[in-house]
């Protein structure tokens, strides 16, 4: 099981310890460092300024929004910061939900994210492998564009730069079951954001048909430290704030697939604190079972024990947010 070191999004501004972290990371043979975006900072300008002050670590986004970029405008972004990088990117998508699709990128959500997600993908398929033009008469996304508001003149184009890797790795971060099965069929990869090792079978269905070398690569918030529940209070403030607030009352798939773990009832009241402006009360709602079994948190010895659970299931990269340069170490030390 590798190990990566999952930076997410920026805050209120850039966090000046993070390329130190990455810098840290790298030096204790960590495989990945990834970035994040949701509605401020983006995901590829900070992973760029980390690959220039790195030389090994491979960079990933975990995850970039669909919503935000045309399929074509991804992919440059991709082989672009793979030639600069010499061939150390991985393409992490994500497709959010309406709330964000529509409430910040002023689009509307696919009715079918199933097909979005494909056709997406099959579009940076085509630009990265540059065997021909781009063309896809698809539902969502046409190449070149027919729809009748459009000129006519389009024409199928196919990159100007020559990309570094056709195989450049895609990974989707998906939450449906039918979600996650299409990933093993269209992806190199699969980013869950949560994942308990204690309750692999409620992925297995999607995980049926595997292929060779697939990634299965989860976040998990890490943190050497003795008080395991001050460490936990974190891991609930993000549970509180995905679970209560990223998504509509009626459609959230965090909350959603909280209950399909097992908590289902603590995910409704969750939501009903977060949205009655009971915010502090939501995130004292989330179980800390819920929030102990998708983290890594407590003494040294505490973490090596739960961190074999990890290892025995389909994990094959563990993308941690650790805090501190401390609890880097002590995982690149368990997991030597």
């Amino acid at each position: 099981m590798r190990l990566g070191l999952a930076l997410g999004y920026w805050g209120r501004g850039p966090d000046p310890g993070q390329l130190e972290l990455a810098r840290e990371a790298e030096r204790l043979g960590y495989d990945s460092v990834w970035t994040a975006e949701a509605w401020g900072s983006d995901a590829f300008t900070p992973l760029t300024w980390i690959a220039a002050h790195t030389s090994r670590i491979r960079l990933g986004t975990a995850v970039a929004q669909m919503a935000a970029r045309t399929p074509t405008a991804t992919a440059m972004h991709a082989l672009t910061l793979d030639h600069l990088s010499g061939g150390r990117m991985m393409l992490g998508l994500g497709l959010s939900g309406p709330q964000v699709v529509e409430g910040w990128y002023g689009r509307p959500f696919p009715d079918s994210p199933l097909t979005a997600t494909r056709e997406y993908v099959d579009v940076i398929r085509q630009v990265l492998a540059r065997q021909g033009p781009v063309e896809l008469a698809g539902r969502f996304h046409r190449h070149p564009y027919t729809g009748e508001d459009g000129t006519g003149t389009g024409r199928p184009l196919r990159p100007i730069t020559h990309p570094l890797r056709a195989d450049l790795p895609v990974l989707l971060g998906a939450e449906g079951p039918k979600n996650i099965a299409q990933t093993t069929r269209i992806a190199d990869g699969w980013l869950p954001l949560y994942w308990s090792p204690l309750r692999t079978d409620v992925y297995a269905a999607s995980l049926a048909d595997l292929p060779a070398n697939f990634m299965v690569a989860p976040m998990a918030r890490a943190q050497v430290c003795d008080d395991v529940a001050e460490g936990l209070l974190p891991v609930k403030a993000m549970l509180g704030f995905y679970i209560g607030g990223m998504g509509h009352a009626t459609r959230n798939f965090h909350a959603g697939l909280m209950a399909r773990m097992g908590f289902e009832a603590e995910a409704h009241r969750i939501q009903e604190l977060f949205l009655a402006g009971r915010r502090q009360e939501a995130v004292l709602a989330v179980p800390d079972d819920f929030a102990d079994e998708i983290s890594l948190v407590g003494p040294r010895e505490r973490i090596a024990e739960r961190l074999e659970l990890w290892r025995t299931g389909p994990v094959t990269d563990l993308l941690v947010t650790a805090p501190d340069p401390l609890t880097l170490r002590v995982l690149a030390e368990l997991n030597a």
